[in-house]
């Protein structure tokens, strides 16, 4: 790759973690990138322009109207340059501009102009990351194809602790990096174009408005796929049951109920999808009977008459065209057994194994132990490891199906 290939447009707004992008502007430098920089206003009250123009080599653009080369616009002329965008930080406040398609300075009217991917790192108090309108921001542009790189959790420059903190340089430049190896063989965006939906946490059974029936499912593993699926380069979405989870950036998050509320979101979705990984734990059973009020205690003995629920997985067997289409076999004994049975029955490529009775491997914990049989009789056991780490094994494992 030449280093023509490689040209950057780093996108610094006003927040205190400003100052970071000076040392995002000199790793890559270092790193062979060639890098130009846009500044806000706000941006400037934290970091000087000179600081940014020494360590990336190149002028720092900082307003809209100042033009100094005549035979170019300076906004598109930049626009066109770049292989690839990144904001770092970005503020609630550019986010929002940049959802809505408000241009009213440099950095939102060349990001408007530019055909480059863009990748958006935020940084802001918890309580705004977490504020609806943020979160809703952030999905149009996940919708519109833009990246995230989710921001860490820890003391904020406010006094608050949680969520908000922009990611380390590191990472974001693993991020470029990432981008840039995939350039030639898409080797480091290996899901880019394609479309992954995946299916986590419980579903709810309500057998009055007080009461339903659920498992012990947290959603640790499908979120963990969804987020990996989308550092990948796909565009994701994820068909969430009830969980205390945050919704991951960069994904299309759809929230249901019960099984059949699944059902529905799924098989809406699946038509499109390229990679279908189904890790929710749903209802296989459901009250015949919903009371719509609350039934009292007043019986010493209450029985409820239960009836099978839809079998999501066996449906989208049942209709696979192009879909690849994993599932996962949460099991307390006869692994291999009870895996392999599913995966003919339900028509998959692939089944994900785990033993939820290992107190290291099961539910809600950040580990998981895994074996991962395909459809071809092969199979790979992973040693315990983070859900993260398993997500990405299930993920190129699903790949190399995917290049059948």
């Amino acid at each position: 790759m030449t280093p023509s290939q490689k040209n950057v447009l780093l996108c610094v707004t006003g927040g205190i973690a400003a100052y970071k992008a000076a040392t995002i502007a000199s790793r890559l430098f270092q790193k062979g990138f060639h890098v130009k920089v846009i500044m806000s206003d706000s941006a400037q009250k934290f970091i000087t322009p000179l600081t940014l123009q020494t360590l990336s080599r190149n002028e720092v653009y900082t307003d809209t109207f100042e033009e100094r080369d005549p035979n170019v616009v300076a906004h598109i002329d930049i626009a066109d340059w770049a292989n690839l965008v990144v904001v770092a930080p970005a503020t609630a406040n550019c986010i929002g501009k940049l959802a809505n398609g408000i241009a009213d300075d440099m950095i939102t009217t060349t990001l408007l102009a530019t055909q480059a991917p863009v990748i958006i790192a935020p940084a802001m108090n918890v309580h705004m990351y977490q504020h609806p309108a943020v979160m809703q921001n952030m999905q149009k542009l996940a919708d519109f194809g833009y990246r995230f790189v989710e921001p860490g959790e820890g003391l904020l420059a406010c006094g608050y602790i949680g969520k908000g903190r922009l990611a380390e340089p590191e990472e974001i430049i693993a991020c470029i990096e990432g981008h840039f190896s995939g350039a030639e063989s898409v080797a480091g965006l290996p899901l880019k174009g394609k479309n992954v939906l995946v299916t986590a946490g419980p579903t709810r059974e309500q057998v009055d408005p007080v009461r339903y029936f659920t498992n012990y499912s947290s959603g640790k593993m499908g979120y963990a796929i969804a987020k990996a699926a989308a550092r990948m380069g796909a565009s994701v979405t994820l068909v969430s049951g009830p969980t205390a989870l945050e919704k991951p950036s960069g994904v299309h998050v759809i929230d249901v109920i019960s099984t059949e509320d699944m059902f529905q979101a799924v098989m809406k979705e699946y038509p499109d999808q390229d990679l279908v990984i189904k890790s929710a734990a749903v209802a296989d059973y459901t009250p015949r009977i919903k009371y719509g009020e609350k039934m009292k205690k007043n019986k010493e003995n209450w029985s409820v008459e239960m009836e099978k629920t839809k079998d999501i997985l066996s449906v989208l067997g049942q209709k696979k065209e192009r879909q690849i289409l994993v599932g996962f076999a949460a099991e307390t004994g006869n692994l291999e057994e009870y895996a392999m049975d599913k995966l003919k029955r339900k028509n998959l490529d692939m089944i994900v194994a785990n033993n939820v009775a290992q107190e290291d491997a099961g539910f809600s914990v950040d580990t998981n132990r895994v074996i991962i049989y395909k459809k071809d009789g092969s199979s790979i056991e992973y040693p315990l490891q983070s859900k993260e780490k398993v997500a990405e094994e299930v993920l190129l494992q699903a790949l190399e199906l995917m290049a059948l």
